[in-house]
Parts: structure tokens; C-alpha cells; sequence
């Protein structure tokens, strides 16, 4: 069975940049097939016929199967308008980091002595509320939680309704909302009835972060549809040496989510930095103003290239047609043993059953789709199954946000805030981003070796248990060197631990390292392997992974005070590198048929066109 035409369906952009080639076999049984050359054929029979080579819409050429194998690939040019996108997250993440840096010493501290806002000084420590390191730990893992469940409701939103942008829109009004209730919990007349603090702050926690969930699924497939839109495939490309090099759109979208992660970075390093000790210095309530006026920044740019964006409508109920879909390959396949059901529906026939060419005139009326379709939904979910072990490599990022804050606390700080420390990782990531898109990778590229997306992410698992284990052996020195002992978090404490708190940088850069092979890896695997009409969902599927760590981080509240804090680290840093270990041995499979599952022709299927009002457009 053929599919339908290859174009992306961008609105005005398909027509204009759709390659010529419309009919491309669906590739039956493609991820378990042999030879997967097959893929190609309808491309190399039509260059046969039309004078030796393939060329798309604008006279690219195309490779052929044997290029694809034999040539280097390189990264294409990344359009300006992605560049925008970048900015307007730079925004966002220092309005969302510049605020939640300062979460922990505003819930865990009280207020310094004749200090109305919170402010220190130079020597002394910020605080506001003054509930304690479990109170802390417990609000800003529920607020990270309700931060990452959010997306599955804004990318549902997306998907079948309203489309990204305007998803994109609607939830930067609401996260604004969020802020300007942030901004009044720490007015100092409000600091001085903490009920009533902590009340708004709990209520402004709880609207930021639906803003934030409805922003998150969809800024990401919106940067990167932004190349796809021009180049969807790969082309030729002849260096200037004269190398036939091939142009492939994973690597160039790998390269958008490094430098896209990279804005994250500076807008989180500049945010975390410059509120710190706007808290230190001035109060809370300048560390929540600043963040959110560089906020309004997002809806005016967005606004000014409404008509410059490459944009994917709606495309209605396509989640429930894929779920659907799921639902009828099971049939017949339970058992009342777990092990076998596991079996069955890892049979090489599971998909192929229910293609539509396989079921001919027996189809149900609900299948409308295509066998690529198919295809693209069993790709869809591979992803879904590989985003499910990343809770635990999540468990050991999140130690940087709380834990990590107050075991600096409880070092020499040498006139440093305790939270400006974690400041490491951002810098770390802002140098060594493009070290790896410039140098690293394409030195791995041109030895031959393929660092693809599955590697990488094993190795965020590995670097993750390594920096932890380095947080363990900090924790236990603290412990054993410190003038309290066990509790140096105590505010009799007669002072920190005799260790130069900067040794918190070995954790850091290893926290670091391992964002960019799983967290920027992540962003692109939910892009290129999700159907491109559930791209906002999946992308949900995977930030909703962080919010089912933070809810496995509750059970381990426990253990985030003295004396256990050493337990604390020493079980995550096991846990991550079981993870890693089992996700490797799970997915090596997988990372062999990278190609395959990227070459999968685009269906035809784009389910129900939406209107901007709801209705079948």
C-alpha cells in the first residue's frame, strides 16, 4: 500500500516545500525488517527513470541508499526564526529559575534579625518563612511536580485544539497571572503574617505552574518545526574540498535543541545569579518583580511573528485514535500472566496486524489512517517506553535544586549565597554545548562512531550516579569535619563545616554533562520519533517523567535532613546507575534501527483540521 504525500502540512509551507517524489512505498514491517534498503527503493526506481538523482522542490539532491551508508553527515543552516524562539525561552527560563532559585532559603529560613524583606547582607542568610529544610524540600519538589504534570494538558490542548502558538499564548497569561500573586506573597506588610504568605505563595505556585505546563510541550516542536518546515528529508551537500557530504535534519534538529537548551542556560544563569542577591541585598519581592517584567517580553515577540512562524494546526482527536489503535492490536493478546501479555505484545506481528492494507475490507470505520501512520505510532510509543526510565536519571537532577542548595549552606561560603553555587551547572552547560556540537561529536562523526541518541542518554545515566556519589563523599565529610556533626543544619550550629564550599563544582559539572546527553537528547527523541500530529504530546510524555520523579523524590523527604543525608545520596547514586544499566540493556536493540525508525515516510493522515474556535475546520 502506498501513503499519501509527503509534505508537512504547515500550513502555507508544505505547498511550497513538499519534495516532488508523493508516493513512497509505508515500508511494511520496517523496524523488523532485514533489508533496509527497501526504504529506498521507490526513490532509486524514480531516479533510475529521470536522469540518475533525486532532487527535491528547490533542485537539492536527494541520497540513495548507498550514499546514506557511505557518507558523512553534517549539520544544515538553522533558520533566524528559530533564533526568536530561542530568545523568548531565554525569557521564560530566567523568569521560571530567577523565581525558583529563591524558593528554598524564602520557605526554609526565617526572617534575618531586622530584615522586613528578607534581605541579609554581605555575612548574613535570607529567609522569609522560616518552615524548615523538609518544608522546603517538600514545596519546591511539589511545585517542580506540578510544573512537569502540566504538560500533558497543555499539549492536549495543543494537539486537538488550539495549536501550539496559541497554547503558547494563552499559558504565558497564566503563568503571568502566577507571577504577579508570587510578587505579592512577598510584599514585606504580607512577609509579616506568614499565614497569609504562604497562602498566596501556595496559590501563586499552583497558577504558575499551569502556565508554565501549557508553555513547556510546545515551545520545544515549535523551534525545531521551524527547519523541518524547509528541509523535512536529507539532501546532498558538496563541501568546499569537494566532499559529498549528506545534509541530515536529525543531526541539524539535534544541533537546534543544544543551542535551544543552551538559551535555557543563559536565561537560567542570569535569572538564578541576579536574584540571589537581588533576595540577598534588596528583598523577595524584587527577586519575584525582575523575573516577571522580562517575562512580558514572551508574548510581544511572539506576537510580532505570528506571521513569520512555521505553524502545525490542530489536528483534533488523533491521541484517541492512536490509543484506539493500541487498543485493537491488544485484542486477543491479554493473559491472565503478565510475562506473557509482555511477550505478545512484543511479537513482530503486533503492528503489522492491524495495518489497514492487512485488514482490508474488515477495517473498522474509525481506521482512516494509513499503514505509515501506524508505523509512526508504534515509533511514537518506542519513545514513550524509552521516556520511562528517565524517573530515576530525573531522582538525581533534582538533588540541584534542594538538597544541594542547603548542603552549601553548611560549607565555608566565603561571602557566596548558598544558592548561587548551583550557578555551576548553567555555566558549565553554556561552555560546554557548543564544545560538543563543535568538536566532540563531530570528532566522533568523523572517526566513525555514531554517538546516537540512545548512547547519549545512557551516558547522562552514568554521569548522573557519578555526581551523586561526589555529593555522598561532600555529605560525609561535612559530617565528620563540621563543629555539629551530624546536624550542621541546626540553627545552633557554631558554624559551617571547615570545606571551601566550591568543591560542590565536581557534582555540578557532572549534573552538567549529563543534561547534555540525556535532558537536550530527550527534547529531540520526543521530537523525531513522535507522529508529527502528537509531537506536543509525547514531548509531554517526557517532561511528565520529571513529575513522576518528583513524586518517587517525596518518599525520599525523609531523608533530606541530618543525619541522613549521606543515605540520601548514596541510594540515588545507586539508583541511577541501575537505571542507566537497565535502560541500555532494554534499548540496544533500539539503537540500531535509529535509521530505520528515522526514514519512516510521513503519513498521510493529519487527522481532523481544527479551527481556532474548536470546530472540525
Amino acid at each position: 500500500m502506498t501513503s499519501g504525500p509527503i509534505g508537512l502540512d504547515l500550513a502555507e509551507v508544505a505547498k511550497s516545500n513538499a519534495p516532488q517524489v508523493l508516493d513512497v512505498p509505508a515500508a511494511p514491517g520496517l523496524i523488523n525488517e532485514k533489508n533496509e534498503k527497501s526504504l529506498f527503493a521507490a526513490d532509486e526506481e524514480l531516479a533510475s527513470t529521470s536522469g540518475g538523482s533525486l532532487r527535491g522542490p528547490e533542485g537539492e539532491e536527494y541520497p540513495t541508499a548507498e550514499e546514506i551508508e557511505s557518507l558523512r553527515r553534517v549539520c544544515g543552516v538553522v533558520p533566524w526564526s528559530a533564533y526568536t524562539i530561542a530568545f523568548i525561552e531565554l525569557c521564560e527560563r530566567f523568569s521560571y529559575y530567577g523565581t525558583t532559585a529563591v524558593f528554598v532559603n524564602f520557605i526554609q529560613y526565617p526572617l534575618p534579625d531586622g530584615s522586613t524583606t528578607g534581605s541579609s547582607g554581605t555575612n548574613g542568610q535570607s529567609g522569609a518563612l522560616g518552615l524548615g529544610q523538609r518544608a522546603s524540600t517538600g514545596l519546591t519538589t511539589f511545585n517542580s511536580m506540578w510544573a512537569y504534570f502540566m504538560p500533558l494538558v497543555g499539549a492536549y490542548m495543543a494537539d486537538q485544539y488550539w495549536g501550539r502558538y496559541k497554547t503558547i499564548q494563552i499559558s504565558i497569561f497564566v503563568a503571568i497571572v502566577g507571577h504577579i500573586i508570587l510578587v505579592i506573597s512577598t510584599i514585606p506588610s504580607v512577609i509579616a503574617h506568614p499565614n497569609g504568605s504562604i497562602a498566596a505563595f501556595a496559590i501563586g505556585l499552583i497558577i504558575f505552574g499551569i502556565g508554565v505546563g501549557g508553555f513547556k510541550p510546545n515551545i520545544s516542536p515549535l523551534i525545531a518545526e521551524q527547519y523541518e518546515s524547509k528541509h523535512p528529508r536529507q539532501y546532498i551537500k558538496i563541501q568546499k574540498s569537494g566532499e559529498r557530504t549528506i545534509v541530515d535534519p536529525t543531526m541539524t534538529i539535534s544541533r537546534i535543541y543544544m543551542y535551544f537548551y543552551l538559551m535555557i542556560n543563559v536565561g537560567a544563569l542570569i535569572g538564578q545569579i541576579g536574584m540571589v542577591y537581588a533576595e540577598k541585598y534588596v528583598g523577595y519581592w524584587l527577586a519575584f518583580v525582575l523575573p516577571t517584567l522580562l517575562f512580558l517580553c514572551c508574548p510581544t515577540i511572539m506576537f510580532l511573528m505570528r506571521n513569520k512562524y512555521a505553524r502545525r494546526p490542530p489536528t483534533g482527536s488523533v491521541l484517541a485514535k492512536a490509543l484506539q489503535l493500541w487498543g485493537f492490536a491488544m485484542k486477543g493478546r491479554w493473559s491472565a500472566n503478565p510475562v506473557k501479555t509482555f511477550k505478545n505484545m512484543r511479537s513482530d506481528d503486533f503492528w503489522e496486524s492491524v495495518k489497514p492494507s492487512r485488514l482490508g475490507s474488515n477495517k473498522p470505520a474509525w481506521m482512516t489512517f494509513d499503514d505509515v501512520w501506524v508505523d509512526e505510532v508504534r515509533r511514537g510509543l518506542k519513545a514513550c517506553t524509552v521516556f520511562l526510565w528517565y524517573p530515576v536519571y530525573w531522582l538525581a537532577y533534582n538533588q540541584m535544586t534542594n538538597n544541594l542548595v542547603s548542603q552549601a549552606a553548611t560549607m565555608e561560603l566565603h561571602g557566596a549565597p548558598n544558592d548561587l553555587i548551583n550557578n555551576i551547572d548553567p555555566i558549565a552547560l553554556i561552555i560546554f554545548i557548543p564544545i560538543c556540537d563543535t568538536l566532540i561529536y563531530p570528532g566522533l562523526e568523523r572517526i566513525g562512531i555514531r554517538f546516537t541518541p540512545l548512547k547519549k542518554i545512557a551516558w547522562g545515566f552514568v554521569t548522573a550516579a557519578l555526581s551523586m556519589i561526589a555529593a555522598c563523599v561532600t555529605q560525609y565529610y561535612i559530617y565528620k569535619l563540621g563543629p555539629c556533626g551530624k546536624y550542621p543544619s541546626e540553627t545552633t550550629c557554631s558554624g559551617p563545616a571547615p570545606i571551601n564550599v566550591w568543591v560542590q563544582t565536581i557534582p555540578y559539572l557532572l549534573i552538567a554533562f549529563s543534561e547534555i546527553f540525556a535532558s537536550i537528547t530527550g527534547l529531540e527523541y520526543a521530537f523525531t520519533k513522535a507522529p508529527k500530529n502528537m509531537r506536543s504530546v509525547v514531548t509531554a510524555v517526557f517532561l511528565f517523567m520529571s513529575a513522576v520523579s518528583y513524586a518517587i523524590g517525596e518518599a525520599f523527604v525523609s531523608l533530606s535532613a541530618d543525619p541522613l543525608l549521606v543515605w540520601n545520596y548514596m541510594i540515588i547514586s545507586i539508583l541511577a546507575a541501575i537505571g542507566g544499566a537497565g535502560f541500555w540493556l532494554a534499548h540496544r536493540k533500539l539503537d540500531s534501527a535509529e535509521d530505520k525508525l528515522n526514514f519512516i515516510p510521513e503519513s498521510s493522515f493529519k487527522g481532523r483540521q481544527v479551527s481556532h474556535g474548536g470546530q472540525a475546520a
